[in-house]
């Protein structure tokens, strides 16, 4: 139940939660203020993004295919760069990503990796308590103050020296998801400008004072009108905090599909501030699935089948490299999703094989950096980068040899659907739902970090999987709603003998929610918007 917490003096903006601890700490009235001003000076224009994502995909259900504008020819074709890297942004070799508990804070701050992402986006179930414990962990962080001591085991954290510490960047919400906590004007607030108000309206003059930005990661972009949203938006922040203009850096994921085809134009648009494109991979084959679902001839295979030896995911790859060097910006690597297998010498031999393989691609192709989901995987992550990148970075690698076009980005690999495949898309999906109904983002499943974006690929597979008729599995089974509530029926049996499942008693909601997304006659652009809605 929902109850009114506080209500500034205009009358304009309501807090629709139960109070987080020290919750006035990150949510000042000068805070809220501030927010109230970004909301009613950027939410009108981001509706208008997002009616034109509507629009778009309409486009493609109907039969156009993504392809690179006409119109923005000239800015693809021209020479220029993005503005100079700041120094302590030259090197990013193997960077952190995670949620924004304290604990995770401190041990991401503190493992040695060049820097730390915290993530309110794909690694955070968007509870008010999460979001502000976040926030608040954050801010101390920034001060050089944040400790936490474990209430089990009594074990304390704290951060090392400064000069020792990740560098942090920070990753708000996308441009799709609302924050109902937080009403201005009676409308739910946009989760981006919350996400990222909070934190520059806290943090970004100590960052600053510092040389350390502060720094973002933006996600879930489509095109460069968003780009542009964005340097709008940071313009704003910069003027009322009165910050030198353009000491807010980014690094854009380029995780969608339409994204793919404006990297050049996102890099323009963002320049003063652009430091970087990051390989998103796992919501990029997420993005390429749901949209081109309306096209039979770009059917994926299981998603453990689709890798970045696929031809449109290391076109994309190559593309990026190529797009980001060309223009003085880093070209980031993706996700490595394993974590260690404690307890089987060879299973986990054969997943850091995978992530060594992956990350020896990187380096080789021309990235500038990589990202790990676990810190036990730094240590081998940074080794191969020493090894083969010796300098800060590798923007001397320009790629002149690399020419991707449409196809290439469209084309999909040939693969298999297995009944094991399908059962674990499943199991993903309803455990991953689950924890984040729970209030975790962040899921080891199969010694495999699960976080949105890897349980989007499972959940819209299977959608796409059960709407193309006559569809079959490996073995000549016909994929419909029968194999569908055959696998459903046997899951809470095989989930019975699993100890690592998390919030068993979320498993019936998860079941549900699964069954009305998979089942609908339209795809539910993201997973997050009709669980948030379940969320206290």
């Amino acid at each position: 139940m929902s109850a009114v917490l506080a209500e500034d003096l205009t009358n304009s903006v309501l807090l629709t939660a139960i109070a987080a601890p020290n919750q006035a700490t990150v949510l000042s009235d000068e805070c809220i203020a501030f927010l109230t001003g970004l909301q009613e000076a950027f939410d009108s224009r981001r509706l208008e993004l997002l009616a034109a994502r509507v629009a778009k995909q309409a486009r493609y259900d109907a039969g156009e295919l993504p392809d690179f504008r006409p119109d923005t020819a000239k800015i693809r074709e021209s020479h220029w760069k993005v503005a100079a890297l700041p120094v302590a942004l030259q090197d990013r070799r193997v960077e952190i990503t995670g949620p924004t508990d304290p604990k995770m804070v401190i041990n991401a701050l503190n493992s040695g990796a060049s820097c730390y992402m915290a993530d309110f986006e794909d690694s955070t179930s968007p509870t008010w308590s999460n979001l502000i414990e976040g926030q608040i962990a954050l801010r101390s962080a920034c001060r050089g103050l944040l400790e936490y001591t474990a209430p089990v085991t009594g074990k304390h954290y704290q951060l090392v020296a400064r000069d020792k510490q990740a560098v942090l960047h920070v990753r708000p919400r996308g441009l799709h998801l609302n924050e109902k906590h937080v009403l201005i004007n009676g409308t739910e607030m946009s989760a981006s400008l919350f996400d990222a108000g909070v934190f520059l309206f806290n943090n970004a003059t100590t960052l600053a004072s510092r040389d350390r930005g502060p720094y973002l990661y933006i996600p879930k972009l489509q095109s460069m009108e968003e780009a542009a949203w964005w340097n709008d938006v940071l313009g704003y922040v910069e003027q009322s905090l009165k910050l030198e203009h353009g000491s807010i850096k980014v690094t854009v994921l380029i995780e969608t599909f339409p994204a793919a085809f404006e990297m050049d134009e996102i890099l323009h648009a963002l320049k003063h501030r652009i430091v970087g494109l990051n390989c998103g991979r796992w919501d990029y084959v997420f993005s390429y699935i749901k949209t081109l679902r309306a096209h039979r001839a770009y059917l994926l295979p299981e998603r453990t089948q689709v890798t970045m030896t696929s031809p449109f995911l290391r076109a994309y790859s190559e593309l990026l490299i190529q797009t980001c060097h060309r223009r003085g910006a880093h070209a980031m690597g993706g996700m490595a999703a394993q974590i260690p297998i404690n307890n089987d010498v060879e299973a986990n031999d054969e997943a850091m094989s995978k992530v060594r393989n992956d990350k020896l691609r990187e380096v080789t192709a021309g990235h500038d950096g990589t990202w790990v989901a676990h810190p036990a995987l730094i240590p081998l992550a940074k080794r191969i980068f020493d090894e083969r990148m010796r300098g800060a970075n590798q923007h001397h690698l320009l790629r002149h040899e690399v020419v991707v076009d449409q196809q290439d980005l469209l084309k999909a690999p040939y693969g298999t659907i297995t009944r094991r495949g399908f059962a674990n898309n499943i199991e993903v999906c309803v455990r991953y739902i689950a924890a984040w109904l729970a209030g975790n983002g962040c899921v080891p499943i199969h010694h495999l970090m699960e976080d949105a974006a890897t349980a989007e690929i499972a959940r819209v597979q299977l959608w796409q999987w059960m709407h193309t008729p006559g569809l079959s599995l490996h073995d000549g089974t016909l994929v419909n709603e029968l194999l569908f509530q055959q696998c459903l029926f046997n899951l809470p049996s095989r989930l019975a003998n699993q100890p690592d499942v998390i919030a068993r008693e979320k498993i019936p909601q998860a079941i549900a929610m699964l069954e009305q997304l998979t089942e609908s006659d339209v795809l539910e652009e993201f997973l997050t918007i009709p669980a948030y809605n379940e969320l206290p």
